[in-house]
């Protein structure tokens, strides 16, 4: 890893889900025990960002006590547009991971791709949600995380023209710390600390490296 990189690793749901998942939302639902074996293994790299997406309640239930237990801090992508509804946060739930040092940010209105939005739902996705989670926690909103890792040069325009500070996406390799846009790894049910420690921290073959910054590409300019 170059010394300015870090590893962003992102989760969704944990345990039980307490609400009707979307197709193929199940593959990134890890089980308790196997979330803990995984924390437990990041919390030891050098450089690593934890986040996570969708605003489930198993972020405050379970992600919480267990970030603290450990010391550490995470961002939460909350989608807005589930505020309060059951097996999501609740505005109280999202100010209790404010006051405990959890950065919140926005994962849209309704969980959809920003790709090909009209201009009333590009408002809707990229201004009226990060809004709403303003009011909630009492201080802007500055960063994203794209719905579904889709991404296209008219989404990232768009959210340049809004001021966000820093976008997260799922392309799945190393970011540069101090760059606007983050790739993530984000955490499959499958997944095994081991596993994520060979695919991450052990440098990739020449050709996975250049596959992987030539999609970035691709997504960044089509």
């Amino acid at each position: 890893m170059a010394t300015d990189g870090v590893v962003n690793v992102c989760f969704h749901g944990v345990g039980t889900p307490q609400r009707e998942l979307e197709p193929g939302e199940d593959v990134y639902w890890v089980d308790v025990d196997r979330f803990r074996r995984i924390l437990d293994e990041v919390a030891t790299w050098p450089a690593v960002r934890i986040s996570f997406d969708d605003g489930n309640a198993s972020d405050v239930e379970i992600g919480l006590p267990e970030l603290a237990e450990r010391g550490l801090s995470a961002d939460f992508f909350v989608v807005a547009g589930r505020l309060d509804k059951p097996g999501s946060l609740g505005a109280d739930h999202v100010r209790e991971l404010r006051d405990r040092g959890m950065g919140i940010g926005t994962h849209g209105m309704w969980h959809r791709s920003w790709r090909g939005l009209d201009t009333t739902e590009a408002h809707d996705e990229l201004v009226t949600a990060r809004v709403r989670l303003a009011e909630v926690v009492g201080r802007p909103v500055d960063t994203a995380a794209l719905p579904l890792g889709q991404y296209d040069r008219a989404v990232l325009s768009a959210l340049r023209r809004n001021g966000y500070r820093r976008v997260f996406t799922s392309d799945r390799r190393t970011a540069r710390r101090g760059s606007w846009l983050q790739p993530r790894y984000s955490v499959r049910h499958l997944d095994t600390p081991e596993g994520l420690r060979a695919e991450i921290l052990t440098a990739p073959p020449l050709a996975r490296r250049v596959r992987a910054t030539a999609v970035g590409v691709v997504k960044r300019w089509r």
